[in-house]
């Protein structure tokens, strides 16, 4: 199909990311590092100024580190990143004055090797965005996709400012809700749980010393994450209208619900910084893959956070790409043909789908209060604590380790 000079795009890119999170710039790094031939561009729908107010962190896993250190990103966030170095699960209800440990896990996932660190998004993205600016990827903020058109050898980017960029691949990373997925016609399986996630950072007296606490309660998981400092991050799971209610109540109903579940092990406790209420639900996309269109991250898929994965899914996307990308540029393929997208797709798809489905089941058996569930559950909990096999499995699954084949990047190693 020729091109008029009246539709002729005004830029050409290699490799156009939408998306300018964790995964979008995780992708776009790691291409252009082992590709620096490729032209690799990023757009954002949001303004610069949104990423540095994220007062969140994210639990980053033991195989995430290896990549992200191959791409000369761990060195500037380690500082920052505080080490899980244990891990207790509970059930009980938020009322019980005592809750019985019924799974402990070390926290390292190799030796000298924490199977996890929590990593504040800011410096997370910070760091990302430098390695970007270092490699000479551009990333322009405030500009979203708002229609896409394929063409020969290219798709036709449409941008919001009427701007049309042509490229090679399209890799949407727009998030759970993502417009270019919807452009692209791509169908998801979804289901909402009813549930909202409660992200606050919660100062207290006493040291976490590196552990981890997951309490499930009949309303939903609670999770205590170390920060640096005498500081945890919290994601507290609520039915979405006591959600709303607690996160719009004032300080001191919001304070005393919050110290009923967190206990006073660590002593008095200080809300830091605001408190968000955000939806969940479990989203699957049909297809990961067009012609000349990628998904990744959250735009592929969206999980419920009981087991801390949704980002480092997002990271196995990003490496397997990336990988996919360059191997193809590398044999002289075409990057964006489907038949090279469907590699990544075949790669990804079973691991996201087996994700999806597992958090599901987690949240269906966990919360609620059903007496004989609790009883099998906690049974269940106490076998896996007593056979160190299985929590070996469980240690190298949250730190992305797992037999099998994986991208090079999540073991370290150069595209």
């Amino acid at each position: 199909m020729s091109e008029t000079t009246a539709n002729r795009p005004d830029d050409r890119v290699d490799i156009l990311v939408a998306g300018a999170g964790y995964v979008g710039l995780t992708t776009a790094v790691a291409i252009k590092q082992a590709a620096p031939h490729l032209t690799v561009s990023i757009v954002d729908a949001a303004p610069d100024e949104v990423w540095k107010k994220d007062g969140r962190a994210s639990a980053v896993a033991a195989a995430a580190v290896k990549m992200l250190d191959q791409l000369q990103i761990w060195p500037s966030i380690v500082g920052e990143a505080q080490p899980i170095t244990e891990m207790i699960v509970t059930d009980s209800k938020a009322a019980d004055a005592v809750r019985p440990v019924f799974l402990t896990f070390g926290g390292e996932a190799q030796p000298g090797e924490p199977f996890a660190h929590m990593t504040p998004n800011v410096a997370l993205n910070g760091a990302l965005r430098d390695r970007a600016g270092e490699l000479g990827i551009s990333i322009r903020q405030g500009l979203a996709v708002s229609g896409i058109t394929e063409a020969v050898g290219h798709v036709d980017v449409r941008l919001s400012d009427g701007s049309t960029l042509a490229a090679r691949l399209l890799v949407a990373c727009d998030g759970v809700k993502s417009a270019i997925r919807d452009m692209a016609g791509i169908r998801t399986l979804y289901w909402d749980y009813g549930q909202s996630g409660i992200v606050a950072t919660v100062g207290h007296e006493r040291p976490h010393e590196g552990r981890a606490e997951e309490h499930f309660l009949p309303s939903g998981p609670f999770a205590i994450l170390p920060l640096k400092g005498n500081r945890s991050s919290l994601v507290w799971t609520e039915p979405t209208r006591e959600a709303e209610r607690l996160v719009n109540a004032d300080d001191m109903v919001f304070e005393l619900e919050l110290e009923q579940r967190f206990g006073h092990r660590l002593g008095a406790l200080t809300v830091e910084g605001p408190r968000r209420a955000f939806p969940l639900g479990l989203t699957l996309a049909r297809d990961f893959v067009k012609p000349r269109v990628a998904l990744a991250g959250d735009a592929a898929h969206g999980i419920h956070p009981i087991a801390g994965q949704g980002l480092n899914l997002g990271f196995k996307d990003a490496a397997a790409l990336a990988e996919t990308v360059v191997d193809a540029e590398r044999r002289g393929l075409d990057i964006g043909a489907i038949d090279v997208l469907e590699g990544y797709q075949r790669w990804r798809r079973f691991d996201t789908v087996q994700m999806g489905v597992t958090t599901d089941v987690l949240n269906r058996l966990f919360s609620n209060d059903n007496t004989v569930l609790r009883m099998a559950r906690s049974f269940g909990l106490s076998l896996v604590d007593r056979a160190p096999s299985l929590k070996d499995f469980f240690i190298g699954q949250a730190a992305g380790l797992t037999k099998g084949p994986s991208p090079r990047l999540l073991r370290g190693e150069a595209i």
